[in-house]
């Protein structure tokens, strides 16, 4: 194929001559191999560290039987792992599988059913830990590559895009996980757990979950929440957090509404439904409010929201802002104790 040129005018309304752009236009093979560059590269620096998950639990007669496999990444180099939470809930025995071969058992550390994640720890030497990106930034259209353990096939790799962001999940427990990412990178059971990572070989998030018979339909939990979750389940095995009983999505601002009530965000968090008998119901808040601050502090994502309500708010009386229709509301609320799901 030829070589494409961009045409640029030589002062054109002086009647000039177009003339070549020193610029080449590359053309689609080019981008394709770079692309397909893109994807050796990222697979080559993460695929040492994501692991094979296997799972036995006890069975009625006290024997250990296989109940399931999944996969996860190493995040430290000394041997700290994340995964899924459904993928060792209830495991009475985990062991783990490096793309080196190597096998060894490993050890829960921190389990979280709320966001889906879960820390183990394996102890074995010269670990490649990965690189932790950042999802904040992340914009539809991103590539987004799937590292995981489909059916047991081990490290098989995936490739799209980041289809949709600020998508709210209900698992098949019932578990409402919000803000996770939608990602068209094909998952299969096996799959959960392992890392969901841009071109440039950062984690991106976790897989977790997809939507069968739909295809191109995945989901994974945003690494700034697993950076955030991961913290408490290796200092404390869990998280007290408190919660207000709401469900919720992401939501854009108008800018008169922005200007008008001088917030500081252009974002909040619109609630698309209210737990009965829950804070957020005593309180009064109702669906089609949207939060924008709790105890003056700005709550632009779902995100925010989550880190706000730490246990050490649980009991006491805190300020919700939120805006109804074109009203600015402070609403009065009690933060509770989260009820464990496990």
């Amino acid at each position: 194929m030829k070589p494409r040129f961009q045409l640029v005018f030589d002062n054109p309304s002086m009647g000039g001559e177009p003339v070549r752009a020193a610029t080449r236009v590359p053309a689609d093979e080019e981008l394709l191999d770079a692309y397909s560059r893109a994807v050796v590269r990222t697979a080559e620096k993460v695929g040492p560290s994501v692991v094979k998950i296997d799972v036995q639990q006890r069975a009625a007669d006290g024997r250990l039987v296989r109940s399931g496999s999944g996969s996860g990444f190493v995040f430290t180099p000394d041997g700290f792992i994340l995964t899924n939470s459904h993928v060792v809930q209830g495991a009475a025995r985990i062991e783990v599988v490096l793309t080196d071969g190597r096998t060894c058992e490993a050890f829960p550390i921190g389990n979280d059913p709320d966001t889906d994640l879960a820390v183990i720890r394996i102890h074995l030497p010269e670990l490649t830990p990965v690189t932790l990106g950042d999802s904040a930034s992340l914009r539809v259209g991103e590539v987004a590559i799937a590292i995981g353990n489909p059916y047991g096939f081990q490290c098989t790799v995936t490739a799209g895009i980041v289809s949709a962001l600020g998508r709210s999940l209900r698992t098949q427990s019932g578990r409402l996980i919000d803000d996770v990412i939608q990602t068209d990178a094909a998952l299969n059971p096996g799959n959960s757990g392992g890392p969901l990572v841009n071109s440039r070989g950062e984690v991106i998030g976790v897989n977790t979950a997809v939507i069968l018979p739909a295809q191109g339909i995945c989901f994974a939990v945003p690494v700034d929440t697993a950076r955030f979750v991961l913290a408490y389940l290796m200092r404390d095995g869990k998280i007290r957090r408190a919660y207000i009983g709401v469900a919720g999505q992401n939501i854009d601002l108008h800018r008169r509404l922005v200007r008008f009530h001088q917030l500081t965000s252009e974002s909040g968090v619109l609630v698309i439904s209210v737990e009965p008998g829950g804070p957020a119901a005593a309180a009064g808040i109702e669906e089609g409010d949207v939060i924008v601050a709790l105890d003056g502090r700005t709550v632009a994502t779902i995100d925010d929201l989550h880190r706000m309500l730490t246990g050490d708010k649980i009991g006491l009386k805190s300020k919700l802002a939120v805006l109804r229709r074109s009203q600015k509301l402070d609403v009065e609320i009690v933060p509770q104790d989260s009820p464990r799901r496990d």
